[in-house]
C-alpha cells in the first residue's frame, strides 16, 4: 500500500505545526526588527500568535494583534498590503522549497480566554464548581 501524501487526521501533522512555528518566529523578527519599508507598520508593534499552514505547506494563515489591541482592522490591512514584501523576507530567511503565500487574520484568542473567565467568575458557575 502507498503511503498517503497528505496527513488526513483530526488535526495539524507535525510538519505542518514545525513550519508554522518556524514561520511565526521568523515573521515576528521582521516585524519586530522594521525590516518592512512601510513607515506605518514599522510604527506598530505586532504580535505574531499563530500561524497555521496548509497540508502542501503553500498557503500559511497568520494571527496577529497589535499590541494594545487598538487599531486591529488597520493592522490586517497594512500587512495584507505588504504581503509580497513580507514574502520575500520571509523565503530569504527560511529554507524551505516554496515561499508560503500569506493571508492575515485577526487573532481572537485573548477575547475568547477573558469571555471564559468572565464566565467562570459568575456565582452560578463558581457554585456549580464548588459542588
Amino acid at each position: 500500500m502507498s503511503k498517503n501524501r497528505f496527513h488526513e487526521g483530526p488535526g495539524p501533522s507535525q510538519r505542518q505545526l514545525r513550519v508554522g512555528e518556524l514561520i511565526r518566529r521568523r515573521l515576528s523578527e521582521i516585524l519586530a526588527r522594521g525590516e518592512v519599508h512601510d513607515p506605518d507598520l514599522q510604527r506598530m508593534s505586532i504580535t505574531v500568535g499563530e500561524v497555521r499552514v496548509s497540508p502542501d505547506l503553500r498557503v500559511a494563515t497568520a494571527y496577529v494583534l497589535p499590541l494594545g489591541g487598538e487599531g486591529q482592522d488597520r493592522v490586517v490591512k497594512l500587512l495584507a498590503g505588504n504581503h509580497a514584501e513580507l514574502r520575500r523576507l520571509l523565503a530569504k530567511g527560511l529554507a524551505l522549497k516554496f515561499a508560503p503565500e500569506l493571508r492575515f487574520r485577526l487573532d481572537e484568542t485573548f477575547d475568547r480566554m477573558d469571555e471564559t473567565r468572565r464566565l467562570l467568575d459568575q456565582e452560578a458557575v463558581r457554585r456549580d464548581l464548588e459542588e
